[in-house]
């Protein structure tokens, strides 16, 4: 099994702000990319595609670290935990809002079935 976690960090972006905020993004890649652990830490921006259906968060990283550890290392780096107070707590900051989650590719066992 492994112990890899998957990240996706989607941002909505105040209104007109779009832009400033992808840069301020993309200057976090180079050491987050050279961080202990960290085996891809991407920004992407939402494009229109017919397969695909939009969301309120243009603006995501797509990261893959090689443990939870890392992870959290990750996020008490001094470069990040100011991003969020910045960016995103702050009232003045860039971000509406920042959806943060976290995944596996560990299967489950379930005690019960999943549907009755």
């Amino acid at each position: 099994m492994s112990t890899r976690v998957f990240v996706i960090a989607q941002f909505r972006p105040k209104a007109g702000k779009a832009a400033e905020l992808f840069e301020v993004l993309k200057a976090l890649e180079p050491d987050s990319l050279r961080e202990q652990g960290c085996i891809q830490y991407i920004l992407t921006r939402q494009i229109d595609h017919p397969s695909a259906s939009r969301t309120d968060y243009p603006i995501v990283f797509n990261e893959i670290w090689t443990d939870g550890e890392s992870w959290a290392a990750h996020g008490r780096r001094q470069q990040i935990q100011h991003f969020f107070e910045t960016q995103v707590s702050a009232p003045d900051g860039l971000v509406d809002d920042a959806i943060v989650t976290a995944y596996t590719d560990e299967g489950y066992e379930y005690d019960a079935p999943v549907f009755a």
